[in-house]
């Protein structure tokens, strides 16, 4: 397990979104108990408020949960969550986007369709 901070956003923050790409890819698989405060705090050199913070934010999102006394654990259907939240970012960050500057460019429908098959070649390469 690594993790990997810059300068961009908060600790916490990166904290919770390095622990939600690792529920997501199945590091931890659901059900599976993630590493305690504790542990990341003394890891990462890492105030333990900082890490409990973090993890506070995937608890808001449920996708982990306290079990008292034993440790935070990830919670039933969370990878779907976070799969349906991507793609909601990916509809809002991208699709819209590129459907608004294609009509910008007087793309049609039909010759996008074309580009995005073009572009997916690579895919069944």
């Amino acid at each position: 397990m690594q993790f990997h901070f810059d300068e961009s956003a908060p600790l916490y923050q990166q904290i919770a979104a390095q622990l939600e790409e690792m529920i997501f890819t199945g590091v931890f698989p659901e059900g599976s108990q993630v590493p305690s405060t504790t542990q990341l705090s003394t890891e990462l050199h890492i105030n333990p408020a900082t890490v409990l913070k973090g993890m506070n934010m995937l608890v808001e999102k449920d996708l982990i949960e306290k079990r008292r006394g034993r440790g935070m654990f990830v919670t039933a259907g969370a990878q779907e969550k976070i799969m349906q939240t991507r793609k909601e970012s990916f509809y809002k960050d991208y699709v819209k986007s590129l459907l608004l500057e294609a009509h910008k460019l007087g793309i049609t429908k039909q010759h996008l369709l074309e580009l995005i098959e073009r572009g997916g070649e690579r895919w069944n390469s």
